[in-house]
């Protein structure tokens, strides 16, 4: 069994606009307790920012700042320049953004901010589409998902963005989900005790989007992980590759049995993504023991 020390005040307030069974809410609720209070965010629009509450009130308890969909990197730079300038080294700079913001509309301005290193903490949560518009899809969406703009199914695989990211050869790039909370919680505590830029992503099943049940959201985050369609790894400075867990535990089609969005899938379909998940597993896999031979 595993004891985990989880922070006693609540960062994010009841009360707040997230459906009910929400995983983002649980997500940020443990990520904000993780930062602390001397931590700003950046939060674009996107489902966080209908939680966190029109400006100037805000259900989280430190201040919040709400940009252009396309410009939270930017705007994370500025402030903590602004900060900078002020003496105020140990505030942390965190972003909150969808994959909308991050995968497609923001991109450029993040890869821009990477260039730079801009130190920063940058959040992904990441449901696989723009949810709060109802369900079209983002290029983070997989390959077949039904979404709002793809009823027959989507026919191009996701945007692998973390390894877009590592890239750039930034400080810390890492997959993350509130399923599997102590590998969550030593990700945040890792980034946060570095400089640069910092990118996590985070898998968020979206109840209504993705088709879920209201008390079945943590179920799909965990399953999502044991059948390796979203691997929780980590990359340091682009060279570094480490796998965070050690095997797969369940099939593909388990996952997607979970969710409406993949109904529609024949046989051949839902073996046509395993085949993908494996693909990307191995090299993963690859990569993790090329790091530690490396190492060694």
């Amino acid at each position: 069994m595993i004891k985990l020390e989880l922070q006693d005040e609540a960062m994010l307030c009841s009360g707040h606009a997230a459906c009910p069974g929400c995983v983002e809410a649980l997500s940020v609720r443990h990520i904000l307790a993780t930062m602390g209070p001397d931590t700003m965010a950046v939060i674009p629009p996107s489902c966080m920012a209908i939680i966190a509450g029109p400006q100037p009130y805000s259900s989280l308890k430190i201040p919040v700042y709400q940009p252009t969909l396309e410009a939270s990197a930017a705007a994370a730079s500025g402030l903590r320049r602004a900060l900078d300038a002020q003496g105020k080294r140990d505030t942390q700079v965190i972003v909150l953004a969808g994959d909308g913001g991050t995968y497609d509309i923001g991109f450029q301005c993040l890869s821009s901010a990477a260039e730079r290193n801009e130190d920063f903490i940058y959040f992904c949560l990441d449901n696989e589409g723009y949810m709060n518009t109802g369900a079209q899809k983002s290029s983070s969406t997989p390959h077949y998902a039904s979404t709002g703009s793809t009823p027959a199914g989507k026919t191009s695989r996701k945007k692998n963005l973390t390894e877009i990211m590592a890239a750039h050869e930034v400080p810390y790039v890492a997959t993350a989900s509130v399923g599997f909370l102590p590998d969550l919680l030593a990700k945040v505590k890792k980034a946060k005790s570095l400089r640069g830029t910092r990118i996590i992503t985070l898998l968020i099943p979206c109840l209504d989007g993705w088709g879920v049940a209201d008390d079945m959201g943590l179920t799909a985050a965990r399953y999502a992980v044991e059948c390796g369609a979203f691997p929780l790894y980590e990359v340091e400075n682009g060279r570094r590759w480490t796998l965070n867990q050690a095997q797969r535990t369940r099939p593909v089609g388990e996952y997607l049995a979970l969710q409406r969005r993949y109904r529609h899938l024949a046989p051949a379909q839902v073996e046509a993504l395993q085949d993908e998940v494996d693909e990307t597993w191995q090299r993963l896999v690859e990569k993790d023991r090329a790091s530690r031979g490396a190492v060694q």
